[in-house]
């Protein structure tokens, strides 16, 4: 069956999440959902993630899937709130071990965190097969701006995360921890190796400062013609030396420590300490 796919901007974070169904009254899946996140006073909201709900009831719709494509660094994940809200099991693929594995480190995290996936309901291995009501969703594998990354091709449809962006935005960075920029390239042949027409709905879009509205979804053709990092006729040795270059000079996202504390945990906050109160950390000159 043919996905219908419907598609939500968040403005703050030009982070793309979706809903996958097929009809009134099916089944569904939601992909990178975000939770509103105020960096100055640390408070939250669920706007973002209210909207994707209000879309699930008014189409009675049953929640099966809430999948992430990789640990965000740009945004928090609302998938907790969304499980507790509307159901589901939170999904994404078992090399999300990898990136816990990186961070407890680096966030100094104790004997509680466990790095081995368990936060998740289903950790998936790459290939895997899954159904959302009728519809066959496959995971693949996309490693390079983390390992962790994961892809979820639905029928036509390719749900490809950070792996990729519009033609003319180009690739993710791959300077965190675990990213590989020859790994990335060779994540984005397998997604390019796909037919023509295969739509690739995306997690950000960055327009550049030309006028373009922010768009959810590019295709498979479109960008092996004008990808600027990565069109046909690239070598892997010309993209790694390229992403190297770019990311030396990139700053961190403005939400990364945060979100990542968040996201490795799939949505939920560290425990709250004897006051009540949930913390998370800010390691000074780490990153």
């Amino acid at each position: 069956m043919t996905p219908q796919v419907q598609s939500f901007f968040d403005p703050a974070t030009w982070t793309i999440s979706h809903i996958i169904h097929h009809g009134m009254g099916s089944a569904c899946a939601i992909v990178d959902s975000v939770l509103d996140y105020d960096p100055k006073s640390g408070r939250t909201r669920f706007d973002s993630a209210d909207r994707l709900i209000q879309f699930i009831q008014e189409h009675d719709l049953k929640t099966e899937w809430i999948l992430e494509t990789h640990a965000h660094a740009d945004h928090l994940s609302a998938s907790a709130y969304l499980k507790k809200t509307v159901g589901g099991r939170i999904a994404m693929g078992e090399h999300i071990r990898m990136v816990q594995r990186a961070f407890k480190s680096i966030f100094n995290l104790k004997d509680e965190f466990k790095t081995d996936g368990s936060q998740f309901d289903v950790l998936f291995k790459d290939n895997e097969q899954f159904q959302i009501g009728d519809l066959t969703a496959r995971v693949m594998f996309v490693p390079g701006h983390t390992p962790g990354c994961a892809s979820y091709i639905v029928g036509d449809a390719v749900f490809v995360g950070d792996t990729i962006f519009m033609p003319d935005v180009g690739t993710a960075r791959c300077d965190f921890p675990g990213g590989d920029a020859l790994q990335l390239h060779q994540s984005i042949q397998r997604l390019l190796a796909m037919p023509d027409e295969t739509k690739l709905y995306l997690c950000h879009d960055y327009p550049p400062n030309n006028g373009r509205e922010p768009v959810v979804q590019t295709t498979v053709a479109a960008e092996r013609a004008g990808n600027i990092h990565v069109h046909d006729g690239i070598s892997a040795t010309e993209f790694v030396e390229m992403r190297t270059a770019r990311d030396a000079n990139l700053a961190m996202p403005n939400l990364i420590l945060p979100a990542i504390q968040v996201n490795i945990r799939a949505g939920e906050w560290p425990k709250a300490e004897d006051n009540g109160t949930h913390y998370l950390k800010i390691p000074l000159n780490v990153l």
